[in-house]
């Protein structure tokens, strides 16, 4: 049992030691100053981004070893489901909403998106980080390639489809790119062979679900929350 304690704290370490190294992660921070603002990390880990991220900055998991591990970095992670990012008790200011290599996993990604905007404010973006299937698709058989396609994944984007379901949710596109490069132009284009996609994003406080959408969900309980937040369930 000791040697498998000791090889997840070598494990967690190089994770942290990655992070820091990374090139894409520092051209995201260095884009946006996340240094300088407070984020929601959202399936934050073991704190790894959490910690390159300004005051007031919030990590979210569902692992408890996570967030009592967290004491001993002086970040703040606190336990919940990003699934349910509604039941967390927190203030509810952040300038950035941060997920990376999480919406591949979850069960519900429009209400997952939909539940984000009750966290945003005028101001506050999202920046979403997600394995996409390559284009052409031939590239999949590459080791570098076969992300998108990992066995504990549960949903599977292209580029478009990423697109498409983010626009979909009532946010409303700025960036999408790898960040690989400093350059947008040279990385927007590189973006197209890229296996992983960030898509940055605000919320369109004006959006509304079409009417007929409505009609269908008007009598089901189960969509009553989601219509909330558009505050459409007044008109079911």
């Amino acid at each position: 049992m000791l040697r498998v304690v000791e090889k997840d704290k070598e494990y967690i370490e190089k994770r942290f030691s990655w992070v820091k190294r990374s090139r894409t992660f520092k051209n995201i921070v260095r884009r946006f100053n996340l240094s300088n603002k407070k984020v929601l990390d959202i399936g934050c880990g073991d704190g790894h981004y959490l910690t390159h991220f300004g005051k007031g900055s919030v990590g979210v998991t569902t692992s408890l070893i996570e967030v009592e591990g967290s004491n001993n970095k002086n970040i703040n992670i606190v336990l919940g489901n990003a699934e349910e990012i509604e039941k967390i008790d927190m203030k509810k200011d952040f300038d950035v909403i941060w997920a990376n290599n999480l919406f591949e996993h979850l069960l519900s990604p429009h209400a997952f998106l939909m539940k984000l905007k009750n966290f945003s404010h005028s101001d506050t973006i999202l920046i979403l980080g997600v394995p996409v299937v390559p284009f052409p698709s031939v590239l999949s058989r590459l080791p570098k390639f076969r992300g998108s396609l990992a066995s504990p994944h549960i949903n599977f984007f292209t580029k478009k489809t990423l697109q498409h379901t983010i626009e979909r949710a009532g946010w409303e596109i700025l960036e999408t790119r790898s960040f690989f490069f400093k350059l947008s132009l040279v990385d927007w284009c590189a973006s197209v062979f890229m296996p992983h996609i960030y898509i940055v994003a605000k919320n369109k406080k004006d959006f509304l679900y079409p009417t007929k959408k409505v009609m269908e969900w008007k009598d089901m309980e189960y969509y009553r929350d989601i219509l909330a937040i558009t505050g459409q369930e007044e008109n079911k």
